[in-house]
C-alpha cells in the first residue's frame, strides 16, 4: 500500500490523506470492506454441505463438487443429501465430516425444528428461522452478498453509459445535446418503479434481466452531471489549443475533458449505490425483484411484515439495510469531502 501510495501524484494524494482523516468514512469503509469480504465466502460460512468429508481413506469436498450418494455406500445415483441423518451416518461409519460455522444455506429447509416456524433464535439458528423453516443467518448473508454485487454491477454500468452519454453531449453540443437533452427527459420523466413492475411481470425475473431493466432506467442520473461539466471544460483555453493542434475529439475528451467531469462524478457514485440497494430490495418485496427461493433482503423485509409475531424477522432485515446503507452514505461523504477543494488536510 505504501509503494502504490508513493507512486500517486501530489493532488491524489491530497485527496487520499483528506479522506482518511475523516473517521467516520475511514471505519464505515474498513467495517464494509471487512462485510463485503466476509459475504463472499458465504458457500464456506453458511452451507449445508460439509466443507470436507472423509470416507475410506479417501477425501472429498462436498461443498464445491457434487457426489452421487453410491459414494458413501447409498443406494441411490443422485447427488447425496447431507441433511439427511441416513447419508451423514453411512460416512460417519468409517470416516468423518468437517461442517461449516452455520450449517444451513439460504435454501436449506429445516425439518427438524422442534417448534413451529418461525422460530425464534436458539443456539442451533442464531437469528431464528422464517415462515419456510431457513435460516435466517444465512439468508441475510446470502442477501448481503447479493445486494452488494447487485449494487456494484448497476453503478459501474450505469456510470460508464452516462458518462459517455454525458461527456459526448457537453463537447459536441448543438443537435446532439439538444435532442438528447429532450430524449432524457422524457425518459427521465416515466413513472420508473411502475415500468420496472410492469416489465417484470412479463419476464420470468431472474438477476440477468433484472439487472438489464434497472439499468434502462439508471443510466442518465450521471448524464446531466457530466454534461455540464463539459459543456464548462470545452471552452478552456488549452481544450481550444489542443484543436488547435489537429488532436482528435476522442483523445481530447478522454484527456483533457473527462478527467475534469469525473471529480463531480465521483462523489455521486457511493449514493447511487445505495439507491441501486434500495431499489432491488423494493422490487424484492413487492414480489418483482429476484425469483422465488433466492437470498433476497426485500423477502425478509416481507417476511417481517407478514409475521408480525416474530419480531426477530423484521429486526434482522432493518439492521442489515441500515447497516449496509449508513455506511456506505458515511463512505460517500468520505469521498465528497475528498474531492473538494476547499478542504485541506
Amino acid at each position: 500500500m505504501k509503494r502504490f501510495y508513493h507512486k500517486l501524484s501530489p493532488l491524489a494524494k491530497r485527496r487520499v490523506d483528506t479522506f482518511f482523516t475523516n473517521r467516520r468514512a475511514t471505519w464505515s469503509l474498513w467495517i464494509f470492506s471487512v462485510l463485503f469480504f466476509i459475504s463472499m465466502f458465504a458457500n464456506v460460512i453458511a452451507n449445508d454441505k460439509p466443507l470436507v468429508a472423509s470416507f475410506n481413506g479417501q477425501w472429498y469436498f462436498p461443498f464445491l463438487k457434487s457426489y452421487p450418494e453410491t459414494t458413501f455406500g447409498g443406494d441411490f445415483e443422485t447427488e447425496a443429501d447431507y441433511t439427511d441423518p441416513f447419508v451423514v451416518e453411512l460416512i460417519e461409519e468409517d470416516g468423518w465430516l468437517i461442517w461449516p460455522l452455520i450449517p444451513y444455506s439460504y435454501d436449506t429447509h429445516i425439518s427438524d425444528l422442534d417448534r413451529p416456524a418461525p422460530s425464534s433464535p436458539d443456539t442451533k439458528n442464531w437469528l431464528g428461522t422464517d415462515d419456510q423453516a431457513r435460516d435466517v443467518l444465512a439468508r441475510s448473508i446470502y442477501g448481503f452478498r447479493i445486494s452488494v454485487i447487485f449494487a456494484l454491477v448497476l453503478t459501474l454500468s450505469s456510470s460508464l453509459i452516462g458518462i459517455f452519454i454525458g461527456a459526448l453531449q457537453g463537447y459536441f453540443g448543438g443537435k446532439f445535446d439538444l435532442f438528447g437533452q429532450r430524449f432524457i427527459e422524457i425518459w427521465s420523466g416515466l413513472p420508473q418503479l411502475y415500468l420496472l413492475i410492469i416489465l417484470s411481470s412479463f419476464i420470468s425475473p431472474n438477476l440477468s434481466w433484472l439487472l438489464l431493466l434497472m439499468l434502462l432506467f439508471s443510466w442518465t442520473q450521471l448524464v446531466d452531471l457530466v454534461r455540464a461539466e463539459c459543456l464548462r471544460v470545452r471552452n478552456f483555453e488549452y481544450v481550444k489549443a489542443a484543436k488547435a493542434l489537429g488532436v482528435s475529439d476522442s483523445t481530447i475528451i478522454m484527456r483533457h475533458v473527462l478527467p475534469n467531469a469525473m471529480v463531480a462524478t465521483m462523489t455521486y457514485l457511493p449514493f447511487i449505490l445505495a439507491g441501486a440497494v434500495t431499489t432491488l430490495t423494493t422490487l424484492d418485496f413487492l414480489g418483482f425483484g429476484l425469483p422465488p427461493g433466492s437470498a433476497s433482503l426485500g423477502e425478509l423485509v416481507l417476511q417481517g411484515k407478514n409475521n408480525l409475531q416474530a419480531p426477530w424477522l423484521g429486526l434482522t432485515a432493518f439492521a442489515v439495510l441500515s447497516l449496509m446503507l449508513t455506511l456506505v452514505v458515511f463512505i460517500g461523504e468520505g469521498v465528497r469531502d475528498a474531492f473538494d477543494p476547499r478542504l485541506k488536510v
